[in-house]
């Protein structure tokens, strides 16, 4: 069973709002974090049992840049928590969704993520995630150093 971990909201600049998205749903955000393979800055916001993640581009290139560029900023994806990320992406492949990705990675907010083709799902770009174990976390850490 899915349920909704966060909503991925681009934006053009994070210093403009976050000041917004903290007046709308009166709450600090709790992380900011960068996530250079993504080429993204991160923003996440508790919104009861889900989240919102607002994604800054870090350069011109990154996806986040690129939909704004193509779209202006907005919901850019939403993401569904699954126990096994792995074994997931295995039955969407057979369900015939498109993946844009063979493997997951490394996300924002300690989570495995894999991503569906918009095309394969209505024109809205899916994200599943699944949260990283801390002894993984640090074993990942570890082989950055």
């Amino acid at each position: 069973m899915y349920t909704v971990e966060h909503i991925g909201i681009a934006v053009k600049s994070l210093a403009e709002s976050d000041p917004l998205f903290r007046r709308l749903l009166n709450v600090d955000p709790y992380k900011h974090e960068e996530v250079a393979a993504q080429g993204v800055i991160t923003s996440f916001f508790s919104a009861g049992e889900a989240k919102i993640e607002l994604l800054e581009a870090t350069h011109a290139d990154s996806p986040i840049a690129k939909f704004i560029d193509k779209k202006g900023e907005g919901i850019h994806h939403i993401a569904f928590e699954v126990d096994d990320i792995r074994e997931e992406m295995k039955r969407l492949k057979e369900e015939g969704f498109q993946l844009l990705q063979d493997e997951p990675s490394v996300g924002a907010d300690n989570k495995w993520v894999c991503f569906v083709h918009p095309r394969s799902a209505n024109s809205v770009l899916v994200e599943i995630c699944q949260s990283i174990p801390v002894r993984e976390s640090m074993e990942e850490d570890a082989v950055d150093d």
